[in-house]
Formats: structure tokens, C-alpha cells, sequence
């Protein structure tokens, strides 16, 4: 990253001014060599934690154990404070074993230049919690990272779920229908033939169907628990949704184009984007006095957006953060594009591409 960088500079700028302007550098090209070859080792901490601080730390333990048995005054600069970083690189991006490993060299590095230069007690307990304390900090961040991750993964799996639950209710809305017609078919087959060829057709029809359907459905999680046996909503019920939010903000829906024969799921997948998109927007959005819903058909694709009129506002929080997950989850599983960000001028928007028929990705 540029801050790494950033950091090089400021740590070989900060060692050449102090070789140059301080009197007491022991060894100072020495020194200035260590410093810098600490300084690009920063680069890959991210990357190679393990790595960089059994190397950095070996370096140290080796200088310490020179400085300790020929009792010379010890060297290093200021600048090398920047070695602070590495425990908390360790703690935060290293596995559980490379940790251990790690914390070993650290903790005989802090060992070896303490008695290469004993303060105190009180300093030497001080300057292992500040050497420390770093690690601290990376195994919090890594908590926290990980505790967010589970959380968008339990709403990712929850979106799948509902999403598999409105799509088993389009299925077997197209398997009641086969078997109607094949009943039909079979009772008039003996007296009118032709009217048996015209159920096989429709079951043909509804057969290709489901079959998409149940391909579209593969992968998609669903616990054991009964879904709610409730109409499954769609683009012609977005303007109750919009009657039902109230008059503050006011919800205006505008709809073109053809929004009839969408494929199975897409239309759900509208309603229910929309209905989070509005529900973040009245929790969030604030000073808002509209929400403008329009949602277009194109020849192969739907377009929805949704724009408050609320203060511009920068990244949502972890609660929006979470309904952002899940609407993207469903778009992308059915083969669309999501995105979520400040208005222009005011406020936050929602921009949906769904195909009309789902493509499973």
C-alpha cells in the first residue's frame, strides 16, 4: 500500500538526519542499514508475517547477543521504533502456529536487548509492554474481523435460505400444474385425443420450466423449518409496500416497461431488495422526505433503483452493512449486479440489474 511506503521514507529520511544531526550513533553506517533494511522488510507484513518477523527479530537477537558478550555500548536508531508494527502484524494476519512462533523470537529479542541494556526494572517492564502491546491490538483487530465475517456469512445463508424458500414455492406451483393437466389429459384422452396432445404440450412447457428452476435452486441453502404459507410476493406489490412505509418519508413508486412473465424468483428478488432498500432509508437516512422507487424493463434485464432525499451520509454502519450483504447475495446468486452508495447531490442509492430470466452463477 502507498502508507508502506509513506513509512520507508519517513523511516530512511528520519535515520539520515539523525546519523548526520545526533553525536551519540554508535556504528552509524551500521546503523543507518539496519534501519532502512527493517524498514522495506515492513512491506511485506501483511503478506509474509511469519517471515518478517523471524528475520527482523533474528537480526536483533544476533546484535544484542554481540553488544551483550563484547560489552560495547549498544546501537540503533530512533527510527527502528517502527519494529513495534510487527507484533501487531503477527497477531493480526499470521495463523495460530506461525503466532507462537513468532511471539518466541519476540519475546527473546526483548530479552537479549534488555540485558544488553538494563534500565531498571521499572523501564524494562515498560518497554515489554509497549513492545507488546501492538500484539494486543492486532489480536483484538483480528477478533473483530472475524467476528464480522461470521455475521455476514449468517446473512449470506440467511438470504440463500429465503431465496430457496421462495423458489420451492414457484416449483411446486409448476409441478400442481403438470399434474392437473396430465389428470386432464388422461380423462379426455379416450373421447378427445386431441385435446390429451394439447395437455402434453403444456406439460412439456411446464416440465422445461421447473427444470430451469430446480438448476437455479442447486446450491442454495434451507434449513428443516416449514416456510411460511403466505402468497410470495413480487414487483405488483410494490406499490403496498409503498402505502404501507406512511407519508415520512413518502415512498413513490414508479414502474415501466413490459414487468409481465419474469423469470422465477427475479420478481421476488425485487420486492425484496426494494423492501430493504426502504427500511435502510427510513432507519438511516436522515432528514429525509422522499424515497423514489422506479423500476424499468428492458428487453433481457430489470433495472431498480431507489434514491433517498436524506443528508449525504459516507459508508453505512454495521447494521445497513448487513442488509448491503444480503441484497448482494441475492443479486449475484441470480445472476445480477448490486450497488450502494452516496447520492450525487443528497442521500443514499440503490442501483439493481437483475436478468428476467435467473442465471444461477
Amino acid at each position: 500500500m502507498w502508507r508502506d511506503w509513506v513509512l520507508v521514507a519517513g523511516v530512511l529520511i528520519g535515520g539520515v538526519l539523525e546519523v548526520v544531526l545526533s553525536k551519540d550513533v554508535v556504528w552509524p553506517p551500521v546503523a543507518l542499514v539496519l534501519a532502512a533494511a527493517i524498514a522495506y522488510a515492513l512491506l511485506w507484513r501483511r503478506t509474509h508475517p511469519l517471515q518478517v518477523v523471524v528475520g527482523v527479530f533474528s537480526v536483533l537477537i544476533l546484535i544484542n547477543t554481540v553488544v551483550l558478550i563484547s560489552g560495547s555500548a549498544p546501537f540503533g536508531l530512533y527510527s527502528m521504533i517502527c519494529v513495534v508494527l510487527l507484533p501487531y502484524s503477527l497477531l493480526r494476519w499470521a495463523s495460530g502456529r506461525e503466532v507462537l512462533i513468532g511471539l518466541i523470537f519476540v519475546l527473546v529479542a526483548l530479552v537479549t536487548g534488555t540485558a544488553s541494556d538494563f534500565p531498571g526494572w521499572g523501564e524494562a517492564v515498560l518497554g515489554g509492554m509497549f513492545l507488546l502491546f501492538p500484539a494486543t491490538l492486532g489480536h483484538a483487530a483480528r477478533y473483530r474481523r472475524t467476528a464480522r465475517l461470521r455475521e455476514l456469512d449468517q446473512v449470506r445463508l440467511r438470504e440463500r435460505e429465503q431465496l430457496a424458500r421462495e423458489l420451492h414455492d414457484t416449483v411446486a406451483h409448476h409441478v400442481s400444474a403438470i399434474v392437473i393437466r396430465a389428470q386432464a389429459g388422461r380423462a379426455v384422452a379416450a373421447t378427445r385425443p386431441e385435446a390429451a396432445v394439447d395437455a402434453l404440450d403444456i406439460i412439456e412447457t411446464e416440465g422445461t420450466r421447473t427444470l430451469a428452476e430446480l438448476r437455479t435452486m442447486v446450491g442454495l441453502l434451507r434449513d428443516d423449518g416449514t416456510a411460511a404459507l403466505v402468497p410470495q410476493p413480487g414487483v405488483a406489490d410494490l406499490e403496498r409496500l409503498a402505502r404501507s412505509v406512511g407519508d415520512r418519508p413518502r415512498v413513490q413508486v414508479s414502474m415501466s416497461g413490459d414487468l409481465d412473465n419474469l423469470g422465477p424468483g427475479v420478481g421476488a428478488a425485487i420486492y425484496r431488495i426494494a423492501q430493504e432498500s426502504i427500511t435502510n432509508a427510513i432507519r438511516h437516512a436522515r432528514h429525509a422526505t422522499r424515497i423514489d422507487v422506479r423500476l424499468t424493463s428492458y428487453d433481457d434485464s430489470l433495472r431498480l433503483t431507489v434514491h433517498d432525499d436524506g443528508e449525504a451520509t459516507s459508508a453505512p454502519g454495521n447494521s445497513l452493512g448487513y442488509g448491503l450483504a444480503g441484497m448482494t447475495e441475492r443479486a449475484t446468486l441470480l445472476g445480477g449486479t448490486f450497488t450502494a452508495g452516496p447520492g450525487s447531490d443528497r442521500g443514499w442509492s440503490v442501483d439493481v440489474v437483475l436478468p428476467r430470466t435467473a442465471v444461477r452463477r
